[in-house]
C-alpha cells in the first residue's frame, strides 16, 4: 500500500534515477484496453501508475484528459469497474504501485469507507484527490491511514511556505508537485523556476517529490529528474493512445515503447500473481516515513467560517488556495472599511439604485388574493440584478491589483454586467458561455462584444452554464496571478457565496425598508427564482432573522420533475461536491453530474448555492418548482397585465407568486424579485411557443391576425 509507494521511490533512488510515474484514464479508450495498457507501462519501466477515475467535470484537467474522461464515461466506467481493472491487472502480473487519481464527488457517492476498503482489497496503494485539499480531507485521510493507503497531497507554484509545511505533514509516501500553473497538458519546455520551487519545498520535508504537468519527452524527464525524485507524465500518454487508435496500432506496445524511451528502462519479466487481498503493512511512525493510524485535523486555513451547516467549503485544486485566501482577506477588509462601502454606494446612481418596489395591482386583481409587489431589479443598468455583484467584485479586484477579469454566464446577463463594469473601469474582460446559451442568448453575446469583452463559446458537455463555469475555472487556474474570476452566482468555493450574498443583499435590505414605507409592515412572503441563487439569496438574507416572513424559492422544472429534463436541484438533487462547494446537485447514483434543462438559460445549472442548501435543510426557506409551461404563464401574465416583459428566469417566480397570492388572504403582502427583463428572451419565447403555447392557450402566429 503506502509502503509499496515508498519502496518504489527508494528503489529508483538507489539506482540513481528518478521514479517514473505514469498516468492513464481508466476505461480509455475502453475498459478492456486499460489492463493491457497498465501492463505495457510496467514493461516500459513505469515505477508507479496513476489511474484516473473519470468524472464529468474535471475542472483542473486540460482538453486531452477531459476527452479521455468523456470517452471513458461513454463506456459506463465507474469506480467499481476501475477496481476490477486493478484486480485483473494484478492477476496478470502487475506489481508496480497503483494510485487512484480523481475528483471527490464520485468518491462521496461510492462512500469513503467502502472505497478505501475495496481499494485495499483490489491492490490500490494510494489516492490523489484533485479537489480535496487537506482542510476538507480529515475523514478521508484517516480512512486511508487506517487501511495503509497513502493520501498524496499536491503542491503548486502558488503554495506558500506556511502551507508547504502543512502539506508536508500529511504526506506519507510522496508529494505531487504541480510544476506550473494551469491545467494538465503537454508543454514545449519545463518551468525554469522548478529547481527553486523544489528547493523551497525540501526545506520543509524529506518526503519524495514527484513533478508533473507539462512533462512529455525524454529531455523533459531528464531535466526534471535532475531535481526531483519522481517525474509524472500523463497527457502525452493519452495522446499517444488516441493516435495509435487511428493508426490501428497495438496500444500496449505503443505505451511500452514510449515509456521505455522516456525512462531509459525496460522491465523484461512479469511474474503472474493471484488476485486477492493485499497484506496490510506494518504501522510505524510518520517521522520514519511510515504510516500512522490517525491524523490530526488541519486547522481551518481561512479566517471566516467557510460553511453553512454541512454545505459550502472550499474544494479546490491546490493552485487556487492562496488566491482564495487573498480574496477572503481583501473581502474582510473591504466590508469593514467605511471608505470601501462609500465607494460601492457611490456607484448606486450608475446602477440605478435603489430599484423600485411596485405594487402589481392588475396581477394582484387577477390572482384574487394577497397583494403582489415587484422588486424591480429589471430596471437596473444592464437589465438585471447582476450589476450589483459585478460592481462590488470589480472594486475588490481593484484592491487585489488584478487587471484581467473572467466570468461565466448562462442567460448572458452576468456576462453583460461584467463586460459593462470592465468597460467602466478599463479592464480586460473574457466571458465563457456555453454554445447552446450563445445560441439562445445571441443578443446578449452581441452586447458583450460591443462592450469590448471577448466571448468564448464552450463546446463541451451540455454546452450550457455548468460547462462555462468549468472553462472559466480552468482559465483562472492558469492565470490566477493576473486574473480575478468574477463569479456571478452564489456558488463556488468560499468566499464566493459570501461575497455574492454581500453585494446582492442590497435587494432585500431595500425591500424591507420600502415595504415599511409603503405598507407599514414586513412582507408576509418573499419569492425569487433560484438557479445558482444570487438574486434569491440577495432577497432572502436580510429576512432570515424575521420569523414572520416566509421565504420561497422557485426552481426550474423544465419539462417536469418526473422527467430527466429539469433543473430542480433542491427539489430532486442530492448532496455532493461540484465547482468547489458541497451543495445539492443533480447527479446519478455514481456521482456523475447529469445534464439539465430549462427554458431559461440562467436557471439551467445542476447545482445551487450552498446557503440555499442549508436553508432548505433547516426549513428556513421552502423551494418549489415551476416548469417551462408554467414559467411561460408567468411571463404572459406579467406582460399582458402589467406591461412588464420579464426575464424567463423571473417568470418562474412570477408564476409561483401569483399561485401563492391566489391562495392567501387579501391583507397579506407577497414581494417577488423581478430579477431581470425579458428583452434577451424574445428569441427563446418565439422558439418555444409552437410547443408550449398550445399547452397554455397562447397562440401568437401572425397568420391568425391577417
Amino acid at each position: 500500500m503506502s509502503t509499496g509507494l515508498r519502496k518504489a521511490f527508494q528503489k529508483a533512488h538507489a539506482e540513481k534515477r528518478p521514479a517514473f510515474v505514469t498516468f492513464i484514464t481508466a476505461g480509455f479508450p475502453t475498459p478492456v484496453d486499460t489492463v493491457d495498457i497498465l501492463l505495457g507501462l510496467q514493461r516500459g519501466g513505469a515505477d508507479v501508475i496513476e489511474l484516473g477515475i473519470p468524472f464529468t467535470d474535471p475542472l483542473a484537467d486540460g482538453p486531452v484528459i477531459q476527452y479521455a474522461n468523456t470517452v471513458s464515461l461513454e463506456h459506463g466506467t465507474d469506480i467499481a469497474m476501475c477496481l476490477d481493472m486493478v484486480r485483473e491487472a494484478r492477476s496478470k502480473g502487475l506489481t508496480v504501485p497503483i494510485v487512484f487519481m480523481g475528483y471527490y464527488n464520485p468518491v462521496l457517492a461510492y462512500g469513503e469507507e467502502e472505497l478505501i476498503r475495496d481499494c485495499k482489497q483490489a491492490g490500490v496503494n494510494g489516492y490523489i484527490m484533485v479537489d480535496l485539499p487537506p482542510e476538507e480531507s480529515h475523514s478521508f485521510r484517516n480512512k486511508c491511514l487506517e487501511n495503509g493507503l497513502s493520501y498524496v497531497p499536491l503542491i503548486a507554484p502558488t503554495t506558500t511556505e506556511k502551507r508547504m509545511e502543512l502539506l508536508a505533514k500529511v504526506s506519507d509516501s510522496f508529494i505531487y508537485v504541480v510544476s506550473r500553473m494551469g491545467v494538465t497538458g503537454e508543454q514545449k519546455s519545463v518551468n525554469v523556476e522548478l529547481p527553486n520551487m523544489l528547493a523551497r519545498i525540501k526545506k520543509h520535508t524529506s518526503v519524495y517529490l514527484a513533478v508533473g504537468f507539462g512533462v512529455s519527452t525524454r529531455e523533459h524527464f531528464t531535466q526534471v529528474g535532475a531535481h526531483a525524485e519522481g517525474v509524472v507524465i500523463g497527457s502525452r500518454i493519452i495522446t499517444l493512445i488516441r493516435d495509435a487508435i487511428k493508426e490501428n496500432k497495438n496500444l500496449a506496445q505503443v505505451v511500452e515503447q514510449y515509456a521505455s524511451e522516456v525512462s531509459g528502462r525496460k522491465v523484461e519479466k512479469i511474474i503472474a500473481q493471484e488476485s486477492g487481498p493485499v497484506a496490510e503493512p506494518e504501522v510505524s511512525d510518520i517521522a520514519g516515513q511510515g504510516i500512522i493510524a490517525q491524523s490530526e485535523p488541519i486547522k481551518e486555513f481561512y479566517e471566516l467560517q467557510t460553511r453553512f451547516g454541512s454545505f459550502g467549503g472550499a474544494y479546490v485544486p491546490e493552485a487556487l488556495v492562496d488566491c482564495l485566501t487573498q480574496l477572503e482577506k481583501v473581502f474582510i477588509e473591504a466590508k469593514n472599511d467605511p471608505a470601501f462601502i462609500a465607494e460601492f454606494e457611490s456607484y448606486y446612481d450608475y446602477i440605478s439604485r435603489p430599484s423600485q418596489l411596485q405594487l402589481a395591482n392588475r396581477l394582484t386583481e387577477d390572482a384574487g388574493g394577497a397583494r403582489i409587489w415587484l422588486k424591480r431589479e429589471d430596471l437596473n443598468h444592464t437589465g438585471s440584478h447582476k450589476i450589483n455583484n459585478a460592481v462590488g467584485q470589480i472594486l475588490l479586484a481593484k484592491r487585489l491589483g488584478k487587471k484581467r477579469i473572467i466570468a461565466e454566464t448562462g442567460a448572458g446577463q452576468h456576462g453583460v454586467a461584467t463586460a459593462t463594469v470592465c468597460a467602466k473601469f478599463g479592464l480586460e474582460c473574457v466571458v465563457y458561455m456555453g454554445e447552446e446559451d450563445c445560441r439562445r442568448q445571441a443578443l446578449n453575446v452581441f452586447r458583450m462584444r460591443m462592450l469590448g469583452a471577448t466571448v468564448v463559446p464552450v463546446s463541451t458537455g451540455s454546452r450550457t452554464l455548468k460547462d462555462a463555469i468549468n472553462e472559466a475555472m480552468r482559465d483562472w487556474v492558469t492565470n490566477v496571478s493576473t486574473t480575478h474570476y468574477l463569479v456571478g452566482s452564489a456558488i463556488g468555493p468560499h468566499p464566493f457565496p459570501m461575497i455574492v450574498r454581500e453585494f446582492q443583499s442590497v435587494i432585500g435590505k431595500e425591500t424591507k425598508r420600502q415595504l415599511q414605507e409603503k405598507a407599514g409592515k414586513l412582507p408576509d412572503v418573499v419569492v425569487a427564482c433560484v438557479g445558482g441563487g444570487s438574486n434569491a439569496i440577495g432577497m432572502f438574507y436580510p429576512f432570515v432573522n424575521d420569523p414572520t416572513v416566509r421565504i420561497v424559492g422557485v426552481e426550474a422544472g423544465g419539462s417536469g420533475v418526473d422527467t430527466d429534463k429539469h433543473s430542480a436541484t433542491l427539489s430532486k438533487g442530492t448532496p455532493g461536491v461540484l465547482h468547489g462547494t458541497r451543495t445539492y446537485l443533480l447527479q446519478d447514483e455514481k456521482g456523475q453530474i447529469i445534464e439539465t434543462h430549462s427554458v431559461s438559460a440562467g436557471l439551467d445549472y445542476p447545482g445551487v448555492g450552498p446557503e440555499h442548501a442549508f436553508m432548505k435543510d433547516t426549513g428556513r426557506a421552502n423551494y418549489y418548482v415551476a416548469d417551462d409551461a408554467q414559467a411561460l404563464i408567468g411571463f404572459r401574465k406579467l406582460t399582458q397585465l402589467e406591461g412588464i416583459i420579464p426575464a424567463l428566469e423571473s417568470s418562474h417566480a412570477i408564476y409561483y407568486a401569483h399561485k401563492l397570492a391566489s391562495e392567501s388572504p387579501k391583507d397579506q403582502d407577497i414581494v417577488v424579485c423581478l430579477s431581470g427583463r425579458g428583452d434577451k428572451d424574445m428569441h427563446t419565447v418565439v422558439e418555444v411557443l409552437p410547443t408550449l403555447g398550445p399547452k397554455i392557450g397562447w397562440d401568437l402566429r401572425f397568420e391568425k391576425n391577417l
